[in-house]
């Protein structure tokens, strides 16, 4: 028989948690006036990674799509605002093919409790830290995946920003200055807990900003489990997922998000359910730096400011997350679990930059 390469399974979907349920009646009345080439949607799917905004798969009688919405009691709205995020992929799909099309954006919140927008599902495979260590990949191709996405941020942040009209999108002038500023004042206004290592932060980064760099369009969130890997080869991306906060700033800002995400094999064994990075095979936080240096030709003199405002950017995004469970307004367990790690990523950070 003929050596045939495995395949993958797609990232499956499970029943909508009871707090997160759509209307599936008021979705069909909407969609027959405003994308009437969706069809009758027959049927709805939760993804159940992420812990941000909600997305759902659709199957419908003209084809598979993914609904994305804000997660009840939401209240930072630019983190959560479906418009843009539609906005960016409409402006991304002419020049950059690893994005979903995007079919229609509601701002009707009658429709579904909040705003949100359906978009082209591409089928792939996530690796995810729940499912990567079962799936037995071989090293060289968790190598192979690691310097491929790399690349790919490398590529993104290669796109002109002008021609594009990714500009609009953001101020690159002073980026990384109001972006400490803000995700400060994130952090303090859903602080619940006296946590000293981001005390520290909170003192640290504003006093140690790195010069600006040439600016880019950024993703601000790019990571294994927002990448699709097409299911026959999984060196290939064929997709790159949740652009809610994707900006144009400083590059290297992108960069550190991505270091911060990724976890080494003796780091501690809580952050092996933060990504999967630590499997055999997989590039270290210093080649991927290296590597990115070598594709773009930029100064990383200063990544570890970048590594640790990753770090912190994420504690506070999971801060808001625990805030809003311990506020009642999710039920979901696993952000009521979220305190050690917010502890755990703030001392990171402060070993990034020690």
């Amino acid at each position: 028989m003929p050596n045939t390469p495995p395949t993958y399974a797609p990232d499956p979907t499970i029943p909508p948690r009871p707090d997160a349920q759509l209307d599936v009646a008021k979705l069909n009345a909407y969609l027959r006036q405003a994308a009437p080439e969706v069809g009758a949607v027959l049927d709805i799917g939760q993804f159940p990674g992420g812990y941000s905004n909600l997305s759902y798969g659709l199957r419908a009688e003209g084809g598979a799509y993914v609904l994305r919405r804000p997660p009840q009691g939401a209240a930072i709205r630019s983190a959560h605002d479906m418009g843009r995020e539609f906005r960016v992929l409409s402006l991304l799909r002419p020049h950059y093919g690893k994005v979903p099309y995007p079919v229609v954006f509601c701002e009707n919140e009658d429709v579904l409790g909040a705003p949100f927008y359906l978009m082209e599902r591409i089928e792939g495979v996530i690796l995810r830290p729940g499912n990567a260590p079962q799936m037995n990949l071989p090293p060289d191709l968790l190598r192979r995946i690691g310097g491929n996405l790399v690349d790919n941020l490398a590529d993104l942040h290669a796109l002109n920003i002008h021609t594009t009209g990714l500009a609009a999108l953001g101020k690159p002038d002073g980026y990384v200055s109001r972006q400490v500023e803000g995700w400060i004042k994130r952090y303090r206004a859903a602080e619940t807990d006296s946590i000293p290592a981001m005390d520290a932060l909170t003192n640290w980064l504003p006093a140690h900003l790195p010069p600006e760099q040439a600016p880019a369009f950024l993703h601000n969130d790019y990571k294994h489990d927002n990448i699709l890997l097409n299911p026959n080869d999984l060196t290939d991306i064929a997709g790159v997922l949740d652009w809610e906060m994707s900006t144009v700033g400083d590059p290297l800002m992108d960069l550190g998000a991505t270091l911060a995400y990724w976890i080494e094999a003796d780091d501690a064994p809580l952050a092996r359910a933060y990504n999967l990075t630590w499997l055999p095979g997989n590039l270290s936080r210093h080649e991927v730096v290296e590597r990115y240096a070598a594709r773009t030709g930029r100064d990383v003199s200063h990544i570890a400011f970048y590594h640790a405002f990753g770090l912190f950017k994420n504690a506070v995004i999971a801060q808001q997350i625990y805030a809003r469970w311990k506020q009642g307004h999710s039920q979901d367990a696993r952000f009521g679990r979220l305190l050690p790690m917010i502890e755990y990523l703030a001392g990171q950070a402060r070993e990034a930059i020690s």
